[in-house]
């Protein structure tokens, strides 16, 4: 039976790839998909395997069918904690808009030259998803791209390249991707090791889709902003956005002081947020009409709860392949059959294109067991990280960007697919070169 749920599992994602020819939404093939896969898992009893010390072994051969209940319950708990602070980082993006605190941000970039605009969301994608995470610098840059650029069609290729941004910006940061704090919490990486090689790979992995995408035909000449909307700038915008802005940042911080997930830092900064805007809304100067925009509940209604069933879906899928151990396996076979670790890592990059990172960098490191700040954490930090960029489904932040925008799959492979593998292998090689020089040097 397993063979069928990687059958599922796969035509799932074909529908989702397909989702404009089919005319299928692609939310509804990854909600199929997962709810398919986990009856197959539980209706087979198929056995739960678990890695202890590099291997795989089933959990509770003794009692399988609670072990598979078991197995939903912590998948479906960490995919929550994921959405929930999804859901939390948009409600506070639509909060600020709301206030029209973007229009700040907006007036502050005062080019209209395309090329400049793309390196200047580039590299605040990249500094800023270090910082935070790439998920919400994500959704910031592309809140604030609206604003920018009304033309959906150039938009998307913005779009697109802020994923690039946010993927490498969150790769040599312990706090900007999961992949990256999974590695610094289970001590496979020191924050200053990490920062110290995988920085500059990062760094090439985003300047050279930069500069290929400076002499693309899409980015030459001014931007378009006839069609652009003016909005007001609130008195309460700058105040709304300044504490916005804290509240984002200061949750790795609660994180750190905490331990607890950044999902209940992420609901903290909501509810403050919630807080200050209720508190800030100038009820009395405005008309019935206009109160209505400051309503919370209105900024909640804008947030695309279709992204985040799809996620849902997408982690659930995923998470049945984990459980049987088929994502273990797989890293496994690409070990045994490739003497080169480098290699090995390389494509395991290539496969958190298609594959959420966080249970291949699980896989991993029950594969490993190379002491801290080993080369090969740096190479999988960076591979992981960055090689989701290579598809629009291969991340979060490109999950998030594909709902946001509506950007297609085959769009995405023919125009993007072959500027972020540039970037992704000559960062590649940049990483191999700074550890060869820290072994030989």
């Amino acid at each position: 039976m397993e063979p069928w749920i990687i059958a599922i599992f796969f035509i799932g994602y074909l529908c989702i790839t397909t989702e404009h020819q089919i005319k299928v939404d692609k939310t509804i093939s990854a909600l199929a998909m997962a709810v398919i896969c986990w009856t197959l898992l539980k209706v087979s009893n198929i056995d739960v395997m678990e890695v202890m010390n590099g291997v795989l072994v089933p959990a509770n051969p003794a009692d399988n069918a609670t072990a598979i209940d078991k197995a939903l319950q912590h998948h479906l708990a960490e995919t929550a904690e994921i959405l929930f602070f999804l859901i939390g980082a948009m409600t506070i993006v639509e909060i600020i808009d709301m206030h029209r605190g973007f229009e700040i941000i907006k007036r502050l970039i005062r080019t209209q030259s395309k090329v400049k605009l793309l390196w200047i969301i580039g590299i605040i994608g990249f500094f800023l998803s270090a910082i935070i995470d790439n998920l919400t610098t994500t959704i910031i840059l592309i809140t604030i791209l609206r604003k920018l650029i009304p033309d959906q069609k150039e938009r998307i290729w913005y779009a697109s390249l802020i994923v690039i941004a946010a993927n490498a910006g969150g790769a040599w940061s312990p706090i900007g991707d999961v992949t990256t704090t999974m590695l610094w919490v289970k001590g496979k990486v020191t924050a200053a090791k990490l920062v110290e090689y995988v920085f500059i790979p990062s760094v090439v992995c985003l300047v050279v889709p930069l500069l290929i995408a400076s002499f693309l035909p899409v980015f030459k000449g001014k931007i378009d902003t006839s069609n652009s909307e003016e909005g007001i700038t609130y008195k309460s915008s700058m105040p709304v956005l300044s504490i916005g802005f804290i509240a984002i940042i200061f949750v790795p911080i609660f994180k750190s002081i905490t331990h607890l997930p950044p999902y209940i830092g992420m609901l903290f900064a909501l509810a403050t947020m919630w807080f200050i805007s209720e508190k800030l809304k100038p009820i009395s100067e405005l008309s019935p009409t206009d109160k209505d925009k400051f309503s919370i509940h209105r900024a909640m209604s804008r947030i695309e709860f279709s992204s985040i069933l799809f996620f849902l879906g997408i982690l659930l899928a995923v998470a049945s392949l984990q459980t049987i151990g088929t994502l273990f396996n797989f890293a496994q076979t690409l070990n045994q059959t490739i003497p080169s670790t480098n290699v090995v890592i390389l494509l395991l990059g290539f496969a958190s294109a298609i594959i959420d990172n966080v249970p291949l960098v699980a896989a991993s490191m029950g594969m490993f067991q190379q002491e801290i700040d080993h080369g090969i954490w740096h190479f999988i930090a960076y591979a992981a990280g960055t090689g989701g960029s290579l598809l629009i489904i291969g991340s979060a932040a490109g999950v998030v960007a594909m709902g946001m925008e509506k950007i297609s799959f085959f769009w995405y492979v023919k125009n993007i697919l072959w500027i972020a593998l540039l970037g992704f292998v000559l960062g590649y090689l940049t990483l191999v070169s700074f550890e060869a020089l820290h072994v030989f040097g």
